[in-house]
């Protein structure tokens, strides 16, 4: 019987001691200091740093962790910050070791984890594509005849024979999920491969994503980008604080997901995301949601309020648009607001300039739920400066207008829209011409 399951993760755990610093290499001088003769004093400082690290307290990156992929599966896990997402992935490609589980992987496996993951500072771009190559087993005829293709989607041949340690990290991160792409492991696990790079390559990330997937290759991508997991998968794991809460639909998963974070912030903090992608000429520090009567992230259905946006500057931009974009839970985009399309720009400011951008929405016609914004900028000529990839929340409220739950959970479409009604009864006359009567509409 041909068994068709890609990985199986039996009850996988992982610890680790905060403030527990890694072992640095020594030099010859400490390595002498410490060998058998050494002073009882350096004895002791040795013996006192393992009782410092054993009295450090402990935490549960991942808690019994179980599921199964199957082959050509694509499966999404998503989750918090610190929700243990990227410590599986490093588990799974044999980079950290459990401390109690184990996992089974049958296939070859592409890791594209963090930037330049898996490559040779020292070695050229030439040099490690073969050596990725070489790592999944393929023969130097096989990673040769992709070679042209791996470096052109990339976007540098100009720079593939210099050394990889001179790469940005745009520049490392496009070659890394080119070679992993492209070299065809049986098994590709990503994380995070939209965080790093300007749209145009992100828009090539999906498009080569969705071609490996429908390839039948066994795919986990871990992502903040809900629209993405919900365009490519159609299983997902949540993780909350290291625990598999759920395993199952996509669209259920996102809306678990969601709920989990925190409501109460009208004022969010975003200058420290790694979310976001963009030229970094700039980028937006700070956005802030309110309503006609202050700050708020939840409104009622047809109630004005503004986003605004505070931006901080690096470099001169003589003209800026800005926008977001309002989309479902499950990815499908409702709004593309934007200021060129009104034909507004605003600036020029210079460098190291904070600029605060004030939209003023009026009142959206939609189901009550919850949405997501995605705000960005650009400069003159659209080229996107900053682009939060990691929705903002907002919840839009009854009000009283639609009371049913069951009507609400039962809604096929996005838009609500307040229509005037009138029904009309037909009587007979002896002549056989109808006569019409209004009726009224009472409402439930």
């Amino acid at each position: 019987m041909v068994n068709n399951t890609a990985i199986s993760v039996n009850k996988i755990s992982k610890r680790y001691r905060i403030g527990l610093q890694k072992q640095r290499y020594r030099t010859l001088r400490e390595s002498l200091a410490n060998s058998p003769g050494a002073s009882a004093r350096n004895i002791r400082t040795k013996l006192t740093g393992t009782r410092s690290a054993r009295s450090k307290p402990i935490i549960w990156a991942l808690k019994d962790i179980s599921f199964e992929v199957g082959h050509g599966e694509v499966l999404g896990i998503i989750g918090p910050n610190g929700s243990g997402k990227s410590t599986l992935l490093k588990i799974l490609s044999r980079i950290t070791e459990p401390t109690s589980g184990w996992a089974e992987i049958r296939g070859r496996v592409g890791s594209l984890l963090e930037v330049g993951t898996g490559f040779h500072p020292e070695l050229t771009g030439r040099e490690n594509i073969y050596l990725n190559g070489a790592i999944l087993g393929m023969r130097r005829l096989q990673i040769e005849r992709r070679f042209d293709e791996i470096v052109s989607f990339a976007e540098v041949e100009r720079f593939v024979d210099t050394p990889v340690k001179r790469f940005s990290s745009g520049m490392q991160m496009r070659l890394a999920f080119s070679v992993a792409a492209h070299l065809e492991p049986e098994i590709l696990l990503v994380d995070e491969v939209l965080a790093v790079g300007d749209l145009s390559f992100q828009r090539k990330c999906m498009g080569k994503m969705t071609e490996v997937a429908g390839e039948g290759r066994t795919v986990l991508f871990v992502s903040h980008a809900m629209p993405a997991v919900s365009q490519l998968c159609d299983r997902v794991l949540v993780l909350l604080s290291g625990r598999l809460t759920y395993d199952g639909d996509t669209n259920a998963a996102i809306n678990l997901y969601t709920r989990s974070i925190d409501d109460g912030q009208d004022v969010i903090d975003t200058s420290a995301s790694s979310q976001r992608s963009g030229t970094g000429e700039g980028k937006i520090v700070q956005v802030r949601l309110r309503g006609a009567d202050g700050g708020t992230v939840s409104f009622g259905i047809g109630e004005p309020f503004k986003v605004q946006m505070m931006i901080e500057l690096r470099d001169r931009i003589s003209q800026l648009v800005a926008g977001f974009e309002l989309t479902s839970l499950d990815g499908n985009r409702i709004l593309n607001v934007r200021s060129d399309s009104q034909g507004l720009s605003f600036g020029p400011y210079l460098n190291n300039q904070v600029v605060t951008l004030t939209i003023s929405v009026p009142g959206l016609p939609l189901y009550p739920g919850t949405y997501l914004i995605y705000p960005w900028f650009a400069s003159r000529g659209g080229k996107r400066v900053d682009n939060l990839e990691e929705g903002i929340k907002i919840n839009l409220v009854s009000q009283g207008l639609l009371e049913s739950e069951a009507l609400i959970q039962a809604r096929r479409g996005v838009i609500l829209i307040d229509c005037s009604w009138e029904a009309h009864e037909s009587t007979k006359r002896s002549d056989d011409h109808p006569t019409l009567s209004p009726s009224r509409a009472t409402s439930e």
